[in-house]
């Protein structure tokens, strides 16, 4: 078929070349025209030979009317601010057209976009009946614009998914998706495909979301994009990815509440899209436009929620918060708290603030931001400065509640207090009671797994910093350490640790490497010291830190457990070399349990090179150590 089509253009275009009369070169321009005479003197002819003429056609698919004169009753429904109004417009003598009537229905679904009450008795009505069949009669008629926001318009009215107008609507919306612009394409996707979904409309949502997919290209602003992956990002991956790479080209024109929105998206998604997070930070560094207090929260969210660390952002939106410190309500300030604790990121000034506002709002806070805030607080190991007064309030406000809670966020903010060490004998006996703690020891889920291993850390609290604790504690049986805690993989620093310590001793029977504790802690590695500094073989004496305690000889007198633990980059508050609350308090109960630990953190391994090196730093922090326990 085009290669007879190609054929018939060729001879066309010779036959208007032999028309073209004699005289100078014939340019581009007087041949196309002189083709476009002889197309249209072929088509004439043609059309008179062949029954139902092009023209005849045309007349038929032309649907479309052009836009008229704007009249008195466009502007009495732009004006109308009741529905009666509106309704009133087909009794009072007012002849409407199709769109004005669609543009009716408009109007009255934005009069009762506050009165979702008036709704019910509206679609009754007759003349909103009246209104709606005469959209229908001549739906095909309705311009583009107006079409789809009739569509959105009969969704927020709440008609019933069996209309036969809503269904023609649709099905109309459906026809025209391929000729619709984009941009409609786009208002669709923001104000109705929500309602599509709910109302079982798959076949027109479906349609949307594959035109979506194939005109990508042509977005060409980022409020359009926006809407769209807001809207429709999570019902597609490939619309989803593609809007990620348009979103780099166009994010130099989006202004905070785009910015806000796309990174709104990504949360929800938990789409961590690396090269669009760091342009939008750069943006947020680099332009100085205001950022609102709705904005802040929203960027504050979404940054914790992808765990993303961009140092200057993060010191910006704590900076910007604090202004709004006065305004902010208790549920906003858990949210903030708890997002910058994702982050690890401590700011004194902010986390300051926070408890300021927790002192403050004392007899209206709630106990879910209250323990929100508290677990914020335990995770970067912070400690206000009216500590006293802030840890009294939590047990006044908590101590009548804790039994109220859900058993996993007992056993949250009981192991956050014993990081801060502020928990209380009354408090460890309510979790640690063996009708409280049965119903944990089962479960194998991830996180059961990990709300046992905080009640060990809970246990270990009690038995180690609490000596006036009576009891109740876990039992034995419930010490041993689970396959999930050594189900670990072994990070570099972890191997070359192990390595440089075998080459120290001389022997890797003088050591035991990734040790489980009944504390729920793993020691990287232990050793044995006598009193005159030589290494000593483990297997030959009693470790009653094990679960269950191994047997052997006591230790000689003099003798010292030492305690490797390794601390890795993520171990650390971001940018600083404070550990997190979760390992010191692992360090405080390895101290309390009768080791001498030695640290080796990331930041100094790293700057050794050599294996002699190596081994003589570890003998040095040997050293230091012992040092340090004959000092006390």
């Amino acid at each position: 078929m085009a290669a007879c089509l190609v054929k018939r253009c060729t001879c066309l275009l010779r036959q208007a070349a032999r028309l073209t009369p004699a005289g100078p070169p014939v340019g581009p321009l007087r041949l196309a025209q002189a083709a476009q005479k002889t197309l249209a003197s072929s088509a004439a002819s043609l059309s008179s030979h062949v029954p139902g003429s092009l023209s005849q056609h045309e007349e038929k698919e032309q649907v479309f009317t052009p836009y008229p004169e704007r009249q008195e009753v466009d502007e009495l429904i732009e004006k109308a601010t009741r529905p009666e109004e509106l309704l009133g417009l087909l009794g009072g003598g007012h002849h409407l057209q199709q769109n004005q009537a669609a543009l009716a229905l408009v109007q009255l679904s934005r009069l009762l976009s506050e009165k979702p009450e008036d709704k019910a008795p509206l679609v009754q009505d007759a003349r909103f009946q009246q209104l709606l069949h005469l959209v229908n009669s001549q739906i095909t008629t309705v311009w583009h614009g107006t079409l789809v926001k009739l569509l959105r318009s009969l969704y927020a009215l709440e008609l019933p998914a069996s209309s036969k107008e809503l269904r023609s609507v649709e099905q109309e919306v459906r026809w025209r998706l391929r000729r619709l612009r984009y941009k409609h394409l786009a208002f669709l996707a923001e104000t109705s495909a929500a309602h599509m979904q709910a109302r079982g409309s798959r076949e027109l949502l479906a349609d949307l979301r594959l035109q979506l997919e194939r005109r990508w290209a042509e977005i060409e602003d980022g409020r359009t994009l926006v809407a769209v992956m807001a809207s429709m990002g999570h019902l597609s991956e490939p619309l989803m990815t593609r809007l990620e790479d348009k979103s780099l080209d166009l994010v130099e024109q989006f202004g905070p509440e785009e910015l806000r929105k796309v990174l709104a998206a990504l949360a929800a998604q938990n789409r961590r899209s690396v090269p669009l997070l760091r342009a939008i930070s750069y943006h947020l560094v680099q332009k100085p436009f205001p950022l609102t207090k709705g904005v802040l929260l929203d960027l504050t969210y979404a940054y914790g929620k992808l765990s993303f660390h961009q140092t200057q952002v993060l010191q910006r939106l704590a900076a910007d918060l604090l202004p709004h410190m006065p305004s902010l309500t208790s549920s906003e300030v858990a949210r903030c708290a708890k997002s910058f604790a994702f982050l690890k990121w401590l700011s004194l000034p902010l986390f300051e603030a926070f408890a300021q506002h927790v002192l403050r709002e004392a007899p209206s806070i709630a106990a879910a931001p209250l323990c929100n805030v508290l677990l914020a607080f335990a995770r970067l190991n912070f400690r206000p400065e009216q500590e006293d007064a802030f840890f009294s309030l939590v047990h006044e406000k908590l101590g009548c509640q804790l039994a109220s809670l859900d058993p996993a966020l007992q056993v949250d903010v009981l192991w956050a207090l014993c990081v801060l060490g502020q928990a209380q004998e009354a408090e460890l006996q309510v979790v640690l009671g063996p009708e409280f703690h049965t119903q944990l020891l089962g479960d194998g889920s991830p996180k059961g797994q990990s709300t046992f291993q905080k009640l060990l850390h809970i246990n270990a609290t009690a038995r180690l910093e609490r000596p006036e604790y009576a009891g109740p504690l876990l039992p034995a049986s419930a010490l041993v350490p689970r396959p999930s805690a050594l189900d670990r993989k072994v990070t570099p620093l972890q191997k070359e640790l192990q390595g440089a310590l075998v080459g120290l001793l001389g022997s890797a029977d003088r050591a035991h490497f990734t040790v489980p504790t009944q504390y729920g802690w793993v020691l990287d590695a232990e050793v044995l010291l006598d009193a005159e500094g030589q290494f000593l073989p483990l297997r030959d004496f009693a470790a009653p830190h094990l679960a269950p305690p191994s047997e052997g000889q006591p230790l000689p007198p003099g003798a010292k457990r030492l305690a490797f633990l390794r601390w890795e980059f993520p171990n650390f508050s971001s940018r600083s070399k404070d550990l997190l609350g979760r390992f010191a308090l692992a360090r405080r109960h390895v101290l309390a349990a009768g080791f001498l630990v030695v640290d080796v953190p990331y930041y100094e391994w790293l700057e050794l090179k050599s294996d002699w090196q190596k081994g003589a730093y570890l003998q040095d922090k040997i050293r230091k150590a012992v040092a340090e326990d004959l000092a006390k």
